[in-house]
């Protein structure tokens, strides 16, 4: 792989910025100084360091964001902001897209990778991944609510998958657990049972929890670990 192919994969350097790095001998490979922006590294074997700092070489990316309200779930919008422009431009110039979709005003945990076929997989029926939601509400839930979202209600004249739904004690709270994600489906059935949701956090996906302690807003790569959660999903 090209010197300047390294860098601008990740995201760090663009293509320019590389060659300008590199001629004001601000890059090395293995402890030399290296000029030729066009040099070919093996980015699991050589030791590339950028102002005196090593850098890794990753083929996919992986972040988790905690999304306020207010963001579309897009890469791209031209009237509203999107979950990407809450992370630091390196980032925003690797491609990462987010896995799945959050409603604008529903907020929390939240995927973000450039890793497509994980994505696929993550989302895809056959392999949905659980989703978990704290929920606050406007009317007391009680056991026919428990029982309906667990036998499975339908949207649009569509069956619904089974899901639990779990409200803390004095029914006005609580998580809710889907395999699937409809349009507004938690906020559509709730409406169902003529309840209405009145604040929306995800807390958890594919086994993944949010990290207690991101800020709205605030964002911090995947473990190790964590990707291996995420993968495990079959």
């Amino acid at each position: 792989m090209r010197l300047d192919k390294f860098f601008s994969e990740l995201g760090i350097l663009s293509r320019k910025e590389t060659q300008a790095a590199a001629r004001a001998g601000m890059i090395t490979v293995n402890g030399n100084v290296v000029k030729d922006p066009a040099r070919h590294v093996d980015p699991d074997a050589d030791a590339v360091t950028l102002r005196g700092e090593r850098v890794c070489y990753r083929k996919f990316t992986y972040v988790m964001l905690n999304k306020p309200a207010g963001y579309i779930s897009a890469t791209e919008d031209g009237n509203l902001p999107v979950v990407t422009s809450l992370l630091p431009e390196q980032l925003q110039r690797m491609g990462l897209f987010p896995c799945g979709r959050l409603d604008r005003d529903t907020v929390g945990l939240m995927i973000l990778m450039n890793d497509g076929v994980l994505s696929h997989r993550l989302l895809s029926p056959r392999h949905h991944a659980k989703k978990v939601y704290f929920f606050r509400c406007e009317a007391r839930l009680d056991e026919s609510d428990v029982s309906a979202f667990r036998e499975g209600m339908k949207l649009d004249g569509e069956p619904l998958k089974s899901a639990v739904l779990s409200p803390d004690k004095g029914g006005l709270s609580g998580t809710v657990t889907l395999t699937e994600g409809k349009y507004h489906q938690i906020k559509r059935m709730f409406l169902q049972r003529g309840n209405k949701i009145t604040y929306l956090k995800r807390v958890s996906f594919g086994g993944l929890s949010l990290d207690p302690t991101l800020a709205e807003g605030e964002w911090r790569y995947l473990s190790d670990d964590e990707i291996a959660i995420l993968t495990a999903n079959e």
